[in-house]
């Protein structure tokens, strides 16, 4: 064992917190691409199995109409269950509120997770229109606490940046078993904003 993932995951930490620093979201996007692509190509831990041909990720436009604010609500005290993964597997996650937003004239709502395990974390994947054609069937992750995909908040009002979703590593990698987005978290929308798929 070494500690290649403790830097991985350090470098994505700090990777966010350029980004929460950036004054111009099309600035802190570029930023993100750019450090997602280094920690793909070059890092021990990248999710990218064949590091040697990967020639990058496929994005769609930066498109500022796709950062929102959300408004999280706090849910009822309910018990973890088990979120499905990709591959073998499940991850207890507990509810914990709801984050609503606005868009084109219709409120959408998503489930907040919390990871149930030592330490916990805030999980936001979701699903949408784009799912199963354009992006992974299974969804996206916007918000990974554990890993530091963090994109802020000032009381309840959290930043739902869509231009920073992104494929949960089995998409990269199908030896990954990574957690779905529960089918709660549909939105009704075409979401082409973010990481797509090639």
């Amino acid at each position: 064992m070494d500690l290649t993932l403790l830097d991985y995951r350090r470098r994505v930490a700090d990777l966010y917190r350029q980004v929460r620093s950036t004054a111009d979201p099309a600035v802190a996007h570029r930023t993100w691409i750019d450090g997602r692509h280094e920690l793909f190509a070059d890092h021990p831990q990248s999710p990218v199995a064949d590091r040697a041909s990967f020639t990058g990720i496929d994005y769609f436009d930066h498109d500022p109409s796709w950062r929102l604010v959300g408004r999280f609500v706090p849910g009822d005290d309910r018990p973890a269950a088990d979120v499905a993964h990709s591959g073998d597997g499940t991850t207890p996650f507990r509810p914990i509120g709801t984050v609503t937003f606005h868009r084109d004239g219709t409120d959408h709502e998503l489930e907040v997770l919390w990871l149930a395990g030592y330490g916990g974390g805030v999980f936001l994947p979701f699903r949408d229109a784009t799912n199963g054609d354009e992006t992974y069937g299974g969804g996206r992750y916007l918000l990974d606490t554990v890993k530091g995909a963090d994109l802020g908040h000032q009381g309840d009002d959290v930043v739902l940046d869509f231009n920073f979703a992104y494929h949960p590593s089995c998409v990269h990698d199908d030896s990954w078993s990574c957690p779905l987005a529960p089918p709660g978290n549909h939105l009704d929308v075409t979401v082409r904003a973010g990481e797509r798929l090639g």
